[in-house]
């Protein structure tokens, strides 16, 4: 093969991650900019818990911030190879998604999103690193966090503190790791 034909084959290949990079941003941007996964009907998907930081959904609300996202939470990898995603709206609706079955939906009680809130702003959330630093754990999971603007990406091996706390004020329990 002639030089220029492998430096030409060698910057085509190099562009390969930025390009898939953008195709999945721009697809996970679309899937919510058409309001898809929203709740109706009144009542929770099947198999969502009820308690307290889920109840049933009531429809439209009078918030025109009602269908912004609060935060999104996508996890990844672990030995089923799970590929779920989890939204929380600003009006505490909640949308979780798997390749493996139906989306549940569902809405924050006021006190969880309250909770959920204070752990997003709360000052130490924002000093989490946006990239893991330590080794990555063999089988486990990466959590992609977005919130305001900042995506934060972690493995099992590695969670501050402030992001557990996120963690916890999720919906049904923490991060979708189930497949």
């Amino acid at each position: 093969m002639e030089r220029g034909a492998e430096r030409r084959f060698g910057r085509v290949w190099g562009a390969v991650p930025a390009v898939v990079a953008a195709l999945v941003v721009g697809v996970g941007g679309c899937a919510d900019a058409d309001g898809g996964g929203s709740t109706t009907g009144g009542t929770v998907s099947p198999g969502a818990t009820s308690g307290p930081t889920a109840e049933t959904t009531s429809g439209a609300t009078a918030d025109p911030r009602s269908g912004a996202v609060l935060v999104e939470v996508a996890v990844s990898g672990g030995y089923a190879g799970v590929d779920n995603r989890l939204v929380v709206r600003e009006d505490g609706s909640w949308t979780r998604t798997s390749r493996s079955g139906e989306p549940r939906t569902g809405r924050m009680s006021a006190e969880g999103l309250a909770e959920l809130r204070a752990a997003l702003q709360d000052p130490a959330y924002a000093r989490v690193p946006e990239r893991p630093s330590g080794p990555q754990v063999a089988d486990g999971f990466q959590y992609s966090v977005t919130y305001d603007g900042r995506l934060v990406v972690a493995g099992d091996g590695e969670r501050p503190a402030a992001l557990q706390r996120v963690f916890d004020a999720l919906p049904e329990g923490g991060p979708p790791t189930a497949p």
